[in-house]
């Protein structure tokens, strides 16, 4: 994945950090140095679902009731455990997809579902593994290839455009 650096404890990249997201292994070590990582979505090529958990809000398990409704199984896919107790689940975006960026509620996968993409221009990003912020980490939850977005998600998320 393209990883670009992100200020020790925060979120929020510094101005231009779509320039800086890299693929190549042998920045990684000047660019990351003492920095948080961050991961660029269309410089990965990646569309991400942000399962919250926090508050009334509960990702995994609307993502799971939506999947066992339409008979389907939510693929396992390369995942981080967030430090409120939610996950990234990551997946291939296929050719062409422009899914951008949608936060509170607002995907047709349901509430405490967060999207992260490609999109038009720049695409979306997401806080990466080892990043600590308030003093917990963002931790690899299941390491296995990132998955091919399956069409019962992408289908949601197109049709909102």
């Amino acid at each position: 994945m393209a990883v670009f650096p992100l200020p020790i404890g925060d979120r929020v990249p510094e101005r231009g950090w779509q320039l800086q997201a890299t693929l190549l292994p042998e920045r990684l070590p000047e660019l990351l140095a003492g920095r948080g990582v961050g991961i660029g979505c269309r410089a990965s090529w990646v569309v991400a679902l942000d399962l919250d958990v926090h508050g009334d809000e509960d990702g995994p398990g609307v993502l799971a009731a939506l999947a066992d409704r339409l008979g389907v199984t939510v693929p396992e896919t390369f995942t981080l455990a967030t430090p409120s107790g939610g996950r990234h689940l990551y997946f291939r975006a296929p050719v062409g997809c422009t899914v951008g960026s949608v936060s509170g509620g607002r995907t047709l996968l349901g509430p405490g579902i967060d999207v992260r993409g490609p999109g038009n221009s720049s695409g979306g990003y997401l806080v990466g593994p080892g990043s600590i912020i308030g003093g917990r980490q963002y931790a690899i939850a299941l390491d296995v290839p990132v998955a091919k977005l399956p069409g019962w998600i992408a289908e949601r998320l197109q049709a909102r455009r």
